[in-house]
C-alpha cells in the first residue's frame, strides 16, 4: 500500500512530531511533489515569522490589572470563584 503524505503530515514534520519512518516517507513525498514542497517551504517561512512575533499588553490593560489587584490586601484576600 502506498501512503500519500498530506499537508497535515508536512505540518507535523515541520514541528518534529513525526516518527523516523514517517520522516523518510515525508521527505520522499516532498522530493516528488512540487505542491507539497512549496507548501513545506511556505510553512517553514511562516513558522519562522511566527517565532518573531512579540506581544506586549497596552499601558491601559496593565493599568487596569494593577488597579484591580490593589483592591485586595493580605487582610482581604480575593474570593475564589469556581
Amino acid at each position: 500500500m502506498i501512503k500519500t503524505s498530506t499537508y497535515d503530515d508536512v505540518v507535523r514534520y515541520l514541528y518534529a512530531e513525526t516518527t523516523e519512518n514517517e520522516n523518510e516517507l515525508i521527505i520522499e513525498a516532498l522530493a516528488l511533489d512540487d505542491d507539497l514542497m512549496n507548501f513545506y517551504l511556505d510553512s517553514l517561512e511562516i513558522k519562522s515569522q511566527l517565532n518573531n512575533i512579540v506581544r506586549v499588553p497596552s499601558d491601559q490593560a496593565v493599568s487596569a490589572i494593577v488597579r484591580y489587584s490593589q483592591q485586595f490586601t493580605a487582610k482581604r484576600p480575593a474570593a475564589l470563584l469556581f
